[in-house]
């Protein structure tokens, strides 16, 4: 039998995030982002769950291509731009619209030869300090976009820096308001954090939203919210069976460098899991699993191909249970809790986004619909 390891996607715990979003920024369009192979999902294993979205928002030629070659006709968005005057072709072949966000891009429109206007997305850099033009030069920028014949339309947007913090987003929404006030285009400021935190505010939420962490079920401003807190459900699962069951006396330790050491006679589990599967190897004795539905932790350090856990209190718990590592059980019928992506990775000392791209290609995967 195949290693008893398994990620599922569940495209009803999506459109569900997507329906939040849409009720949280009513009227906003929404760009459902699909970047780094939809934070590490599969763009061709999530598309049907993001049928409902208005555009599609990624970086990557290469993916632009698979979306289309799934039979997508709207919007794309490349995020980054293009990179070279050559992309601008794939651009007019596969009507792409594109970002802005400095001068050299502008030379390559201006000498790319094409019969179709573009779309492009002008990008003011409000305090990321990443991509975008200075607020003092994007008026400049806009002006020259708007000679060029190789432009159809011009949006403006920004991506705010500290959404998903205290400090808010005030002074860039200021900084942005004050530079584009008499521009004519649309807007599209809000990222996750931004639509869940701010969108209420019409001008904030402006014209499209770019929601990505918040789609796939993990909130993007953990911990001061939950993704429970926010309504969204976890779309990866990842869970693996107890493969090897040992029985520890006081002073016995577990795994490399015996991290951990028993103070009690106890139990454990040894799961088919490790940092190659996309584990996080520095998740510290303590992070939380469920077992058979039920809460435990992790003892010792993260194995290549292997995780230690506390059965010790779940007498039920033996070999061929389901160990949790993120989101919900599968061999339970209607769990009532599972284990936060957010969890594991704060316990790991990262961010939710960074485990869902770190699945990896080993992991067998199966996608969940309920229609």
């Amino acid at each position: 039998m195949p290693r008893p390891i398994q990620a599922t996607i569940d495209l009803q715990a999506l459109r569900h995030n997507l329906a939040l979003i849409k009720s949280t920024a009513p009227d906003a369009l929404v760009w459902g982002v699909v970047k780094a192979n939809a934070y590490g999902h599969g763009i061709e294993r999530i598309f049907e769950g993001l049928r409902a979205v208005d555009g599609i928002a990624l970086l990557d030629l290469s993916e632009a291509e698979r979306v289309r070659q799934m039979g997508w006709r709207g919007p794309i968005l490349l995020l980054e731009g293009v990179f070279e005057t050559r992309d601008l072709e794939l651009c007019s072949r596969l009507n792409l619209w594109h970002v802005v966000h400095c001068e050299a891009q502008i030379d390559m429109l201006a000498i790319h030869k094409t019969h179709l206007g573009h779309r492009v997305f002008l990008k003011m850099n409000t305090g990321m300090n990443r991509l975008g033009f200075a607020p003092q030069a994007f008026r400049a920028a806009w002006t020259r976009l708007n000679a060029l014949p190789q432009v159809d339309e011009i949006s403006l947007m920004s991506h705010f820096s500290d959404a998903d913090t205290d400090k808010g987003i005030a002074a860039a929404m200021a900084i942005f308001q004050e530079y584009t006030h008499d521009l004519s285009g649309e807007r599209s400021l809000c990222n996750s954090a931004a639509t869940l935190r701010h969108a209420k505010d019409l001008k904030v939420r402006s014209d499209w939203v770019r929601p990505g962490i918040a789609l796939y079920g993990s909130s993007p401003d953990h911990p001061a919210h939950t993704a429970d807190q926010w309504g969204l459900k976890p779309v990866m699962s990842l869970n693996a069976d107890i493969i090897g069951v040992q029985h520890l006396q006081a002073g016995d330790s577990v795994g490399y460098g015996s991290l951990f050491v028993a103070d009690r006679p106890m139990r454990i589990g040894v799961v088919a899991c490790g940092y190659a599967d996309g584990y996080p190897r520095h998740a510290p004795t303590g992070t939380p699993v469920c077992v058979d539905g039920v809460r435990s932790r992790t003892l010792g350090r993260v194995s290549m191909d292997m995780i230690t856990v506390d059965i010790t209190d779940l007498p039920q718990a033996d070999m061929g249970s389901e160990v949790t590592l993120w989101g919900q059980p599968q061999k339970i019928s209607n769990p009532t809790g599972g284990v936060s992506i957010d969890e594991v990775a704060s316990a790991a000392g990262t961010v939710g986004y960074e485990l869902m791209c770190a699945l990896a290609a080993r992991v067998p995967v199966t996608v969940m619909d309920t229609l």
